[in-house]
């Protein structure tokens, strides 16, 4: 077995917690060694509470819970289809953090709900923004939020509670809308506003 080792005095003394040598890569060994120092290094024995700063684990924000909006946001597929001013959506989904109706093809009307615990609202109307959906505020039922969208192509309305929010996003693709896209998603928006429990 080669053991990487150091000279120190003219004498050959085995590295820190010798290392094998793997092929003619004593740089790997080096890398090991490391490693292992930045972990014990990791492991602390001082107490953890928080300093006279504040700081410290126990200075991470719970975001509180807030209401229950139901599956889909409580409004129901032919609702969004009514919204919309199609006759029905052939692709329906349901999962753990949202609903999406669409027709199979981008040249057809897409509408997405998402719920969002404990995540800021800001993030999501800066990101709208940052791809050119500038983000206006808005209100509903006294609760902030924003909307973001590109004229007849496109709208997104969030809705803020507490540490909370709700997101409505209308797609209209290359389909003709029937209306102002934004109304179209106002319409969801207040429907799930409307419904949460008081």
């Amino acid at each position: 077995m080669n053991l990487w080792a150091v000279r120190t005095s003219g004498q050959p003394r085995p590295a820190i917690g010798i290392v094998k040598i793997v092929g003619n890569r004593p740089l790997l060994g080096v890398a090991l060694v490391a490693v292992a120092l930045v972990v014990s290094g990791c492991s602390s024995t001082k107490d953890d509470t928080p300093s006279s700063s504040g700081a410290g684990p126990s200075s991470a924000k719970v975001a509180a819970l807030g209401p229950f909006f139901g599956e889909c946001g409580g409004v129901t597929d032919q609702e969004v289809a009514d919204a919309i001013g199609v006759t029905s959506f052939p692709i329906i989904t349901r999962n753990s953090v949202g609903c999406v109706w669409e027709a199979g093809s981008l040249a057809v009307p897409h509408v997405s709900f998402s719920w969002y615990r404990g995540s800021p609202i800001g993030r999501e109307a800066q990101g709208s923004g940052g791809i050119g959906r500038t983000p206006e505020k808005i209100e509903i039922e006294g609760h902030p939020g924003f909307k973001g969208f590109i004229p007849e192509r496109l709208c997104e309305i969030g809705v803020q509670f507490g540490d909370d929010f709700i997101h409505w996003s209308v797609s209209y693709g290359g389909f003709t809308p029937t209306g102002d896209v934004c109304d179209s998603a106002k319409k969801l928006a207040d429907l799930t506003v409307a419904r949460v429990p008081k």
